[in-house]
């Protein structure tokens, strides 16, 4: 509509202007060289008029003429480059979509066509490695090291390929580069956080760490619990060597991340040993409240070396009044009761856990039948019912299952990868292990001498063969007197319908065999 408006407006301005010469008559004389030209003012200004748009064409169509080759030349030049750009597309496709051969086509119809460009030497690398052309990826990306632009892309591909061959020292080199280079880069400054870490140099990933959080590569929240778990490794590292350094790490640890279970539990034991039980044990009983954790209530239970068994039950009692009915703190109390020997304060404390008990609970109940009465059968009852219960919370990373907190995952070298949770059913772990221990004990403990390891078979290591001598001596025992009682079979449970023939014998052996 502006448009329209401003055609019309020039429109009306040269009519005015035609109208003003029109009513202004008068003559234009030209005399050149005995020449004279005579004629209006109107007339005159037209012909001046054509004169400068004949100028006009003959100038552009001179030009158009000069010019051509230099058209041409253009022409051809971004037919060969579009030609290129598809070609890089078509690869860059094929990669993803995993047509190896159609992406070695194309990045040699790309490397033809454009040259040197940066997406050509990504496409190439990246068919090389989709190929399995490590030395032809590698020589991609060192190629890319030449241009600012591609430097950086460069050193990950070099990364990546250093880590496939298993060269940490080459890849640990790519990723500082890249690190110095851009300290905003977030796989770089993992990478070298990881080596780091895995090298026990807990010093230099605090500083690769720090870098990142400079350049705000990682947010606050999440660079501030990165800390804590270098600091509390640091800690560990150093508790045995440096005890007043690894407390002021471990104590720094748990002001960054107060919910850090092991930072919280290591310097309660580093505080306790430098003799501030006092401090450790409000420090205990602050997180245990917050977040009830087996570690925190054994840390609060060994604070003091000098205490007795019932000093330990009472500091147990006193910490799970912090959380009432919460199942870590009944059997933080249940195990205390066991170790003082006080049998009927333990069958209390677990009584609300034993309806639906978990693995834990199950060999606690072990535990009290076995050591209170030497009523093994129970004992073996409650071992075999644990390796049905529902798991116990563990320390899990990347499917691994850890008896202890790690900073980093075992398989990944990830930070901060444990995790405070039921594993899956699948997983073996540190309880379960624990369970066929003290199933193979119980079922040995169950069998007479003389009987043969027929239903064990599966699960411990067959007997050595015997010596000549020992054949020998097998051979006289016979004819000896024994020089003691033979062991009596324990009575049968009240409802065990009594001995089963020996046919059945083998139907008591998949009880065991699940381990």
């Amino acid at each position: 509509m502006i448009r329209v408006a401003i055609f019309f407006a020039l429109l009306a301005v040269i009519a005015l202007g035609a109208a003003w010469f029109a009513d202004r008559p008068g003559e234009v004389v030209l005399t050149w060289q005995g020449w004279r030209i005579s004629t209006s003012l109107m007339v005159a200004g037209v012909a001046l008029l054509a004169v400068i748009a004949a100028a006009i064409f003959v100038w552009s169509l001179l030009r158009f003429v000069l010019r051509t080759p230099q058209r041409v030349g253009d022409f051809m030049h971004e037919r060969k480059q579009l030609r290129g750009w598809r070609a890089v597309s078509r690869g860059l496709i094929a990669v993803g979509s995993g047509n190896a051969a159609l992406a070695r086509r194309s990045a040699g119809e790309a490397q033809k066509l454009l040259g040197g460009e940066p997406l050509t030497l990504l496409l190439a690398a990246q068919a090389a490695q989709l190929s399995g052309d490590a030395t032809g990826a590698e020589t991609n990306f060192r190629d890319m090291l030449a241009h600012d632009e591609t430097k950086l892309l460069g050193l990950h591909g070099l990364f990546i390929e250093a880590r496939r061959r298993a060269d940490p020292v080459a890849a640990l080199g790519y990723a500082e580069e890249a690190a110095r280079a851009d300290p905003g880069l977030g796989w770089a400054g993992d990478a070298v956080i990881e080596f780091r870490c895995r090298a026990g140099d807990w010093a230099g990933a605090l500083e690769a760490l720090d870098r990142q959080i400079a350049a705000k590569a990682v947010a606050k929240p999440a660079g501030k619990r990165r800390r804590a778990v270098l600091l509390t490794a640091q800690a560990m590292a150093l508790e045995e060597t440096d005890g007043e350094r690894a407390r002021e790490a471990a104590a720094a640890a748990v002001k960054l991340a107060p919910d850090l279970v092991p930072a919280v539990a290591l310097s309660a034991r580093l505080e306790a040993a430098a003799g501030s039980v006092r401090r450790a044990s409000r420090m205990l009983e602050r997180a245990f409240a917050a977040h009830p954790h087996p570690e925190l209530a054994e840390t609060y239970m060994d604070l003091r070396a000098s205490d007795t068994a019932r000093d330990r039950l009472e500091r147990m009692q006193s910490l799970a009044m912090k959380t009432p009915g919460n199942p870590e703190a009944l059997i933080a109390v249940a195990r205390a009761a066991i170790d003082a020997q006080d049998f009927g304060k333990a069958r209390d404390v677990l009584s609300p856990l034993v309806a639906e008990p978990t693995q834990r609970v199950c060999l606690l109940m072990a535990e009290i039948e076995s050591v209170e009465h030497g009523d093994h059968g129970k004992a073996r009852e409650w071992t075999a019912r644990a390796v049905r219960a529902r798991r116990d919370p563990a320390w899990v990373a990347d499917g691994y299952v850890s008896e202890r907190w790690l900073p980093i995952s075992p398989l990944s070298g990830k930070l901060d990868a444990f995790v405070w949770t039921v594993p899956p059913e699948s997983m073996a772990g540190p309880v379960l292990e624990q369970v066929a221990q003290q199933a193979i004990a119980a079922a040995s403990a169950k069998a007479p001498p003389s009987a043969p390891p027929a239903r064990l078979e599966t699960i411990v290591e067959p007997p050595p063969e015997p010596t000549k001598a020992e054949v020998i001596e097998q051979r006289r025992a016979p004819r000896r007197k024994p020089a003691v009682e033979p062991v009596v079979a324990e009575p049968p449970l009240p409802d065990d319908p009594g001995p089963e023939p020996e046919a059945d014998a083998a139907s008591e052996g998949p009880r065991f065999r699940i381990f």
